[in-house]
C-alpha cells in the first residue's frame, strides 16, 4: 500500500468468515474493529455535535492526518454510519454527518470517550508502574 493510498480495502471473499452465515464472528468482529478504532471513535464523537466539513473535523481531532481522516470517514461512510454530502457550489462544499445508524451509536461511543477521559490518569499510572516492574516487556 502506498503512502497516498486512500481506498477502502476489503477482505477477499475466500478469507471472509462471513462467507458462512453461521460463523460466530460474522458481523461482530468487523463492526467492533471499526467502532473501536480510535480515529472512528473521535470522528463519531465530533459528528455527534452536528455536520462538519472535512477541515473542521481535521482541526477538531488532534493528531489525525489528512490521509487517516480520509480513510476513516470513507470507512464510516461504507459502514453506513456517516453520510457525505457534496453541494454543487464553486468550489464544491462537502460535509459529513452521522446517519440514523451512526446517531444511534453516539451515546455508546460518547460514554467510552468520557470513560477514557475520566480514567486516563489512573491508566497512565498503571502503565508506568507496570513498565517499572517489567522493564524487559516492551508491549507498547
Amino acid at each position: 500500500m502506498s503512502l497516498t493510498h486512500t481506498a477502502v480495502t476489503t477482505i477477499p471473499a475466500e478469507l471472509d468468515p462471513c462467507g458462512r452465515e453461521d460463523h460466530p464472528d460474522c458481523g461482530i468482529r468487523d463492526v467492533l474493529d471499526r467502532i473501536g478504532d480510535k480515529w472512528s471513535v473521535l470522528v463519531i464523537v465530533e459528528l455527534a455535535g452536528g455536520p462538519r466539513r472535512f477541515r473542521e473535523l481535521q482541526r477538531a481531532i488532534d493528531g489525525i492526518s489528512q490521509r487517516m481522516l480520509t480513510l476513516t470517514v470513507r470507512r464510516l461512510e461504507r459502514d453506513g454510519l456517516v453520510l457525505r454530502t457534496v453541494y454543487p457550489t464553486v468550489p464544491a462544499r462537502v460535509d459529513y454527518r452521522l446517519t440514523e445508524t451512526g446517531t444511534g451509536l453516539t451515546h455508546l461511543v460518547k460514554a467510552l470517550a468520557d470513560w477514557s477521559l475520566a480514567h486516563r490518569g489512573v491508566i497512565a499510572e498503571a502503565r508506568h508502574a507496570y513498565d517499572q516492574a517489567h522493564p524487559d516487556h516492551d508491549i507498547r
